[in-house]
């Protein structure tokens, strides 16, 4: 009995201490500025809608900054950093290729300054407008926690190997994931964002010249071919092809249709159905967009969670492109 009663307390002590030690550690939480700035939330919904009335691609825009963000070592914001004297931008990465509309980030973080100056910080608000963003390209709700605090420092060095290329084997863009928590079914899910946007010429070309890559459905190889018709395009010209070209702004199921059509544009899209670990849930995601949705979210909210700075780590930046000077 006394062995039982020492056992319950060390068990006791045991769970308290982890829970003190969570608590110690700042976990994220559901409506973290709920009293330090009450309209936090709903300031970012505010001005991500008229983002979207006035540039509707901006949508797209947020969910690509939170997986770039997220992916290389931390949800910190390092990814919206400037290059300046100290610091080289993650922007300037062969891997943000493409990626653009950083400056409505700013007019996001004006409008909570005004409202609540040097409290929301530039990492919660690529995860608030991400949600956002995929609200408005019809996807589903994602119940995102903020207390994330922002980086310091760039991990420009980082990009490279943590950022899947789009012409690398799919076993390696599957290790990149596991290493930040996400399974393969839930990076078939979060592939399915390439069922919005865009997808420019540059990254194209390999699979149309000098002949169609045979894996393409025919005319949809031609398709592409018309779309992009040399095979040295200028990167700086926008040459593009859309990603779905059914529903090209809305996050659905239709992308695994198409892929089981042969209509993948990148070459990572159409490994999905050949690769034996990622086919039958490319089936059953183009079977059902309830559940690609839900597999999509669970998804999206683990990347989003990937090793975030909190309590006294970083800072809370005043201006999202550059630290603080103080």
């Amino acid at each position: 009995m006394a062995f039982r009663r020492g056992l319950a307390t060390l068990l006791l002590v045991s769970f308290l201490f982890g829970f003190l030690s969570s608590f110690e550690e700042g976990d994220l939480s559901l409506n973290y500025y709920s009293e330090s700035c009450p309209r936090a939330e709903d300031i970012v919904k505010e001005e991500v809608a008229k983002l979207y009335h006035k540039h509707g691609n901006t949508a797209v825009s947020w969910v690509r900054n939170l997986f770039h963000d997220c992916m290389v070592k931390s949800c910190d914001a390092s990814l919206l950093l400037k290059t300046t004297n100290s610091i080289i931008s993650e922007q300037t990465s062969q891997r943000s290729f493409g990626m653009r509309n950083f400056k409505y980030i700013t007019t996001i973080k004006d409008a909570l300054e005004r409202e609540c100056p040097k409290t929301v910080s530039c990492a919660d608000i690529v995860a608030l407008s991400a949600r956002e963003g995929v609200l408005w390209l019809g996807g589903p709700y994602i119940p995102m926690k903020t207390g994330r605090r922002d980086s310091k420092e760039s991990h420009v060095d980082m990009v490279e190997n943590s950022i899947p290329n789009h012409n690398e084997s799919i076993s390696l863009v599957l290790s990149r994931f596991q290493s930040v928590g996400i399974d393969t079914e839930g990076t078939v899910a979060l592939l399915g964002a390439h069922s919005v946007g865009r997808v420019h010429c540059v990254n194209l070309v390999g699979r149309l010249y000098p002949t169609i890559d045979p894996t393409i459905d025919p005319a949809c190889g031609e398709y592409l071919r018309g779309r992009c018709p040399t095979p040295n395009p200028d990167p700086n010209e926008v040459s593009y092809s859309r990603n779905d070209r059914e529903t090209p702004m809305v996050i659905d199921n239709m992308y695994y249709q198409n892929l089981l059509k042969n209509r993948g544009l990148l070459l990572v899209d159409q490994q999905l159905t050949s690769d034996p670990t990622t086919s039958p849930f490319v089936e059953l995601m183009a079977a059902n967009n309830s559940y690609f949705h839900e597999r999509f979210a669970s998804a999206l909210l683990l990347l989003s969670e990937n090793n975030p700075l909190t309590i006294d780590q970083g800072e809370i930046r005043k201006d999202c492109r550059f630290v603080n000077a103080d």
